[in-house]
């Protein structure tokens, strides 16, 4: 344990107090803490050991003066409590893990204003990496990570053109190929129901895919449910009730996401309808949180986990290529039939 000093004899701690208990040279214990390769594995462990028994955190802002750069890597997501999202956070720090960079996260809430101004403040710190959910920002956001001088990937998504690198899939395709499985089996009569909308640029990119199948077939849309709000079992279940209510005729309901269609589950459920005979239901994302569920809500894993893997590995220059920015990396949608549509006819 570090030695206890009382309030009015504390001061911030410094090199020189790791240097002196570890008994190398400041500029030594600089390296370590820089993570420089040219210091020997026993010398780098002496330092780490002092440091820590200290309890001293180094001056990243004032070590970032001389690179203009700090070990940050910003993400940007719309939500922090949507369950899609640590999947993807969790792909991220593990491929920054052994990298010296460390993930920092913000929250837009789906919200353009509010993703602008975290851009900005992340910006300003001067990372060395940016992450951002989505292909779609303000002329203001565009313009700062475009100028921002560092690699920016842009990840769920590759349905449009990315200012550096995106990492994704293609909803377009995720949506034009659960259409063609619904179609596949004998729906006709297909409602779509959609939370976060019109906000949320790839529940839209989907319905836009899942409608030109459709009409590919002559089949038209029947209905639409949107709300503005977030998603819950609760919303999903109230929405179906609203939808079945005006169209009780409907035998299949696309949900933008599994929570809601989960929700719209067990409402059908509740109603005795038989799932997946009189009527079919989807949902996206592939959570498994729903997999105790005694049927299984047939849905499209968007590849959460290796999305951030591998947007992450792009910025830390991990990529098999060594190449950091300037690419797409498409991954594919993995459609499950699961047990709420019914074999094809």
């Amino acid at each position: 344990m570090p030695p206890y000093l009382p309030p009015e004899a504390q001061r911030p701690l410094t090199l020189r107090d790791v240097s002196e208990l570890s008994g190398v040279s400041e500029m030594t214990v600089s390296r370590v803490l820089r993570n420089r390769a040219d210091v020997s594995p026993a010398t780098r462990e002496k330092v780490i050991a002092a440091a820590k028994s200290l309890g001293y955190v180094p001056n990243k802002i004032a070590g970032a003066l001389a690179s203009q750069r700090v070990n940050l890597v910003g993400v940007v997501i719309p939500s922090l409590s949507n369950m899609v999202f640590p999947e993807v956070l969790g792909g991220i720090s593990a491929a920054l893990e052994d990298s010296g960079l460390q993930p920092v996260f913000g929250a837009t809430d789906y919200k353009s204003d509010r993703e602008e101004n975290v851009i900005y403040e992340m910006l300003s710190w001067r990372p060395t990496g940016m992450i951002v959910a989505g292909l779609e920002h303000s002329e203001a956001a565009q313009a700062m990570l475009a100028n921002s001088g560092i690699p920016i990937v842009e990840i769920m998504d590759i349905d449009g053109t990315p200012i550096d690198s995106a990492v994704g899939i293609s909803h377009k395709r995720a949506g034009r190929e659960m259409a063609e499985a619904i179609l596949a089996a004998g729906y006709r009569k297909i409602g779509f129901l959609g939370s976060k909308m019109p906000d949320d640029h790839r529940a839209r990119k989907r319905l836009e895919g899942f409608s030109e199948a459709l009409d590919a077939a002559g089949v038209s849309l029947a209905e639409t449910e949107h709300y503005a709000g977030g998603s819950s079992l609760a919303k999903g279940r109230e929405m179906t009730e609203a939808i079945l209510t005006r169209r009780p005729d409907l035998d299949f309901l696309y949900f933008s996401n599994d929570m809601i269609g989960a929700g719209g589950l067990l409402y059908c459920l509740d109603k005795g309808l038989d799932v997946p005979g009189q009527i079919g239901l989807a949902g996206f994302n592939g959570l498994e949180l729903l997999d105790g569920f005694r049927l299984k809500l047939a849905t499209t894993d968007a590849c959460r986990h290796e999305i951030g893997l591998r947007a992450a590995e792009i910025v830390a220059g991990k990529s098999e290529d060594g190449i950091i920015g300037g690419r797409t990396v498409e991954l594919a949608p993995r459609l499950s039939l699961g047990d709420t549509i019914r074999k094809h006819r």
